[in-house]
Parts: C-alpha cells; sequence; structure tokens
C-alpha cells in the first residue's frame, strides 16, 4: 500500500493514471509559464520562526470563510473538467470537501452539472461564474446556482479573454477527448481511467450542453465557448451580477490594490487573490508576492483570501500568517482526485491539515487565529522594488 506523506506523492500517481491531456490541463500555465512557477517558488523565500518552549496543547485549524465553519481556512478552487480528471470527478470531490468540512467550488466549465452535486451532497457548496455575452445563459446558471442552494457565488473576473495555454493547444483538448491517433496512444496506457470513465455519469459540460440555445452537442460548444467569454466587463456590470445574485458574492482574480479597492467599493464579501493559477497573464506577480500590498489597500474592511501555488500545509500557514483569511487550493486537490478519486481528495485534505497543524505548533501557535507576521521572515525586498 502506498504511504501518502505529501502533496507530491499523490501527484507523481497522479501522472502516471490520468492521461497526458488533462495533466496538461492541470500542470502548465499560460506561454513561458513563469507566473505558474512563481506561484509556487515564491512561497519558498519566506521562511519560518521556529519557537520553542511553549504549550503546545489544544490546537485547532478550525476558522470561518465568508461567516462559514471550516475544518481548515482551505476551500477547494473551481477547476474546469474535473470530470475529466477522474469520473464523476466534482460529485467526489465536492462528497469529499463536505465531509471533511471545506467548501468546495463548482466551476463553470464543470463536467457534473450543478444539479448533479446538489443530488450528491448535503451541504451547500460554492459556485464560480465566468461571465459571458449570453445574458439569458447567465441568468439562468445564477437561478440554477440559487435553486441549488449554493451559498456563495465567486465571480471570475480574469478571464475576460482567454491566455494562450501551448500544450493545451498542442494536446487538443476537449472533452470528451477526441480519438486521434496520439490520444489512443495514450489512452491505452490509462486504462484504469477509461473503463473508471464508462461508467461516469457526464463526459461533456454538463452546465453548459442542454442549457445553452443551438448547443446541444460537442460540435458546436467549443465555437460557442471561444465566443462567450465577455471582455466588455465592467465593475457595472460586476454590480448587477452581485444584485442578481443577491447573497454572498466572492470576487476572484483580484492582482492589483486599485482593483480590490474597486471590489470593496461594490460590496464583495471577500476577494480572491488570484492569477489563475498562472493561466491568463504569464509575466504577472505571484498571488503571494501581491499579497501585501492588497492587505494593505482593504484588508481591514474586506477578507482576503488567497489562491495560487499552494502545495503544502506550510503554504496555507505562510498566507494566514501574512494576512489572508482564507486560502484555496486547486491543482493540490486534482492531484488526489485524479490518483485515487473521492479517497484522493481526502488525502489531499489530511496531508494540508497536518501540515497545517505540525508547524503551527513549532511555530508556537495553538490556532490559526494566533498566526501573523512576527511567524514569518520574510526577505525585506519579498514584494519587489519596482519603478514608478
Amino acid at each position: 500500500m502506498t504511504v501518502i506523506t505529501c502533496i507530491e506523492d499523490l501527484k507523481r500517481i497522479y501522472e502516471r493514471r490520468v492521461p497526458r491531456m488533462f495533466y496538461d490541463y492541470c500542470e502548465s500555465g499560460s506561454w513561458t509559464e513563469q507566473t505558474f512557477r512563481d506561484n509556487s517558488s515564491d512561497f519558498d523565500d519566506i521562511r519560518l520562526r521556529q519557537r520553542v518552549a511553549v504549550d503546545m496543547t489544544g490546537r485547532s485549524t478550525k476558522s470561518q470563510m465568508i461567516g462559514q465553519d471550516v475544518a481548515m481556512p482551505v476551500a477547494l478552487a473551481p477547476v474546469g473538467l474535473t470530470g475529466m480528471q477522474h469520473a464523476d470527478g466534482e460529485m467526489k470531490a465536492a462528497r469529499a470537501a463536505e465531509l471533511f468540512g471545506v467548501p468546495f467550488t463548482l466551476s463553470t466549465m464543470s463536467i457534473n452539472s450543478i444539479e448533479d452535486v446538489a443530488e450528491h451532497t448535503n451541504a451547500p457548496f460554492w459556485f464560480q461564474l465566468y461571465t459571458m455575452k449570453d445574458e439569458d445563459f447567465v441568468s439562468r446558471l445564477i437561478q440554477r446556482a440559487k435553486d441549488a442552494k449554493c451559498s456563495a457565488l465567486v465571480i471570475t473576473l480574469d478571464l475576460q479573454i482567454l491566455g494562450q495555454r501551448h500544450k493545451d493547444l498542442k494536446n487538443g483538448l476537449s472533452a470528451p477527448p477526441k480519438m486521434t491517433p496520439k490520444t489512443i496512444a495514450d489512452l491505452a496506457t490509462k486504462w484504469g481511467w477509461g473503463i473508471e470513465m464508462l461508467t461516469a455519469k457526464r463526459r461533456e459540460f454538463g452546465n453548459i450542453v442542454g442549457h445553452v440555445k443551438g448547443v446541444s452537442d460537442m460540435s458546436r460548444l467549443g465555437a460557442w465557448t471561444n465566443e462567450q467569454f465577455d471582455p466588455s466587463l465592467d465593475w457595472n456590470k460586476v454590480a448587477k451580477l452581485k444584485e442578481q445574485w443577491g447573497g454572498k458574492v466572492i470576487l476572484k482574480g483580484i492582482l492589483d490594490a486599485e482593483d480590490a479597492k474597486m471590489a470593496l467599493k461594490v460590496g464583495a464579501d471577500a476577494i480572491i487573490v488570484s492569477n489563475h493559477g498562472g493561466r491568463q497573464l504569464d509575466g504577472a506577480l505571484s498571488s503571494i508576492k501581491v499579497l501585501p500590498s492588497i492587505l494593505d489597500a482593504v484588508g481591514d474592511q474586506i477578507e482576503v483570501h488567497l489562491d495560487g501555488g499552494i502545495r503544502s500545509g506550510q503554504d496555507v500557514l505562510k498566507a494566514l500568517a501574512m494576512g489572508a483569511t482564507g486560502t484555496y487550493i486547486g491543482r493540490a486537490f486534482i492531484y488526489g482526485l485524479g490518483a485515487m478519486g473521492q479517497k484522493g481528495v481526502t488525502h489531499a485534505l489530511n496531508v494540508i491539515q497536518r501540515e497545517l497543524d505540525l508547524t503551527m505548533a513549532l511555530c508556537g501557535e495553538r490556532s490559526v487565529h494566533e498566526l501573523n507576521r512576527d511567524n514569518l521572515l520574510v526577505p525585506k525586498d519579498f514584494e519587489g522594488v519596482w519603478q514608478d
């Protein structure tokens, strides 16, 4: 039996088990992938202060995110095509999150639909919305999320236009995969994935197919999707979406202090400091590197969450000690899902919580609420010294 000690253990199994195009979809960024790499590597520049002779008993990782009790301040981020990483992937990841006690965020571009996930869970989940030109579709999507009792709407702001991801283009990424000679040769070595996928409830975009006029099959979906992302999105439209939803709203994709101020102005309940996992603007700063400037601008007025680069409980601790009130894992839980299904997601969450708990203790703290900059050693030039 494989002993899982860290997220990297799950990643190695994941790479062996999942078709290459879906592995590359997860494990890649746009253009040169500089920002994708920096998201993780910049955490390494932050060091930890060890403290001794401190009472370590009675520790707790429990917290809240937008007023919701969580076992630790870590949510599962929205990841498109999750149901291609493992059969019924969104349903299994949502179930694992529910049982563990952390939020699950369903992507607009999911394989399992809003209704599928609602049927297989008891706890409310969060729904991530891409703003699209088809306002009728967006309105119906919001209503479907309301009907499913979703407890928060996560509006993604940084995908008005699709960044270029070289590997996705070269692999001919599609759901389900097109049966090209290259794909067939790869699938022949991933027979376990294929057998399970034959039993999957869905193998196409469940939130879209059958819900959009003129898109009843996969042959038309690609053209529709490529035309739908809304390059004209502005803060007025964001405010209207918030009003239409009428509940808790989280704005994802904030990477600049001025945008954080605008998010506060439209009345968001929380913002997510994120660069879309390095899959949009390559050359942008990492999430952890811009976090301090955004906290300085709005941190005392709104919940500030961080997404991007988290692969361990120590990364979570560093983000919280810097001032974030919550964090997200995307790739880390996908590694677990692709490797072992629902059990793998639980493994990923257990690994991160255990690392967070032990590191917190060795830093001399007993609660995530006590974490602060005194627990860290941050280089003086960590945020960068840039010309005006």
